[in-house]
């Protein structure tokens, strides 16, 4: 369904939804369109208002911060209704919980025809988790929001939260904090850290929320050369985490602007976020740490859905959209899966996903003009943003597509993220693929009257009498490159 505006010929795809996030540093807009389970960004816009910079001193909203965010409110109230958006959620965090005018601040808000909803530090630890458990399916450990308010704890666990906690350490706070001298600011943040309870308590990784949180992750991706551009999933492992954030601590925020990914903002709060990072390592004592680009906004959405919106894998559903522009289709791509399976080692559902997820991206690919496919395939696989994919599925996406082109190597970055060995599988899929595209141009009667698999020593290619004649010679040669790959004998067998 799409609604109409004859004037000025707008038009609002029903699934166009906003989050509208009232932070202790910066008054946001984010408009998402596309499917409910994998939402794109359509429209992503900030003002950094600070409306939490006085609290410690006057317990009040500045007038000059309110006035500005009210300014911006208003834009973004305009910029919904003339997109068409009727689904606006709007939430207030921690500057409005806590300072004094903060209901004065939220009816000024409410005249601009906007609905904010004030949110507990319970409930915004909630809604952060969600944000996590909808980006990483499995998550299990303690989400870690920052903002500039205050720091939000949660357990995740089974696709569930539980004991929310948020404490007075937001990036607004650090700086008076580390004012003292060391052992002041860590006392400061293991008084803190007395109410947090069983949100600190679960095991598993510490995963990391928050546009201060990715800069940091910028920077250690800086630091250890790591070969993916997104910090979304990015992994650390604790005595790697502490090693940066201890330099960190010492950087001069001058130096940090130079940073892609860090920005003049967040600049000046990374060594303070570094240095309570360092601290946090020791009390909650987590497995390691993971970078989430989901968060509250996300959340939000996330708790929205039925359960069987939830159940969808993010992976697929995000590929599946991504790949409808160029008319390939899940199904297409499902039933090439399926034939591949015949080449393909034991893996379990990890690389039935892959594989399904990589024919999609195969077939797509193969839409683009020849000349940009490899490069394609690398900076898809590794620089777009995919939920509910680590590197090495990256990695494995990166040598499926080159596999699909025919290409039987993979640059440093690719190898970088994944054994050889997995790799080499990755590449045999994808030359399996290619394989099954060429025996009949992708239609899908090809596919369903042949079959690949492994007998012995060779690899049969078995095709309906009816079909002979899709064995050309480009067929064949491409079975022969399989096979070699492989290190196998390729046989053709036709029969009826």
């Amino acid at each position: 369904m799409r609604a109409f505006a004859w004037r000025g010929l707008r038009v609002a795809p029903a699934d166009r939804r906003a989050v509208i996030d009232i932070g202790s540093n910066t008054v946001r807009l984010v408009v998402y369109d596309g499917p409910q389970r994998a939402p794109r960004t359509m429209w992503n816009e900030k003002v950094v208002a600070r409306l939490g910079r006085d609290l410690a001193e006057t317990g009040r909203i500045p007038d000059e911060a309110s006035e500005q965010a009210l300014a911006a409110l208003a834009r973004f109230a305009l910029l919904t209704r003339e997109l068409g958006v009727t689904d606006v959620q709007t939430v207030a965090t921690a500057a409005a919980r806590e300072a004094e005018n903060g209901g004065e601040f939220l009816e000024r808000v409410r005249e601009l025809g906007l609905a904010p909803q004030l949110l507990s530090g319970e409930e915004e630890a909630v809604a952060a988790a969600y944000g996590v458990i909808g980006a990483f399916p499995d998550a299990r450990g303690v989400v870690a929001d920052l903002g500039g308010g205050s720091l939000e704890l949660v357990a995740v666990e089974d696709g569930a939260c539980r004991d929310g906690a948020t404490l007075p350490l937001g990036t607004l706070c650090l700086p008076a904090l580390r004012a003292k001298e060391a052992p002041g600011f860590k006392r400061a943040v293991k008084k803190a850290f007395m109410k947090a309870g069983g949100a600190a308590a679960q095991a598993g990784p510490l995963y990391l929320v928050g546009g201060t949180w990715r800069a940091l992750a910028a920077y250690a991706m800086r630091s250890t050369r790591y070969p993916v551009t997104d910090p979304h999933g990015y992994q650390l492992d604790v005595q790697e985490a502490d090693r940066i954030a201890r330099a960190l601590t010492r950087t001069d925020p001058a130096k940090l602007v130079e940073i892609e990914g860090i920005g003049a903002m967040r600049a000046p709060s990374l060594p303070h976020a570094a240095a309570l990072l360092r601290i946090m390592l020791a009390e909650i004592e987590p497995e390691g740490l993971v970078f989430s680009s989901w968060g509250l906004r996300e959340g939000l959405l996330f708790r929205r859905l039925d359960a069987l919106e939830r159940a969808k894998d993010p992976l697929i559903v995000a590929v599946a959209d991504f790949a409808a522009p160029m008319k390939s289709a899940i199904t297409d791509a499902a039933l090439m899966s399926a034939w591949v399976v015949g080449v393909a080692e034991p893996g379990g559902s990890k690389s039935e996903r892959l594989r399904l997820a990589g024919a999609l991206l195969s077939l797509t690919l193969h839409r683009v003009e020849p000349n940009f496919r490899t490069s394609q395939a690398v900076e898809w696989a590794l620089d777009k943003r995919w939920i509910g994919l680590d590197a090495h599925g990256r990695a494995m996406l990166a040598a499926m597509m080159l596999g699909s082109c025919g290409k039987t190597s993979w640059p440093k970055r690719v190898a970088a993220l994944a054994p050889e060995k997995d790799l080499r599988q990755a590449v045999g899929w994808g030359l399996a693929m290619r394989l099954a595209r060429r025996m009949g141009a992708t239609s899908r009667v090809s596919v369903t009257t042949s079959a690949l698999e492994r007998d012995g020593t060779s690899l049969v290619l078995r095709l309906d009498q009816s079909r002979a004649a899709l064995a050309g010679e480009g067929v064949m040669r491409d079975l022969a490159a399989l096979a070699e790959w492989l290190e196998l004998t390729p046989e053709l067998r036709v029969a009826e």
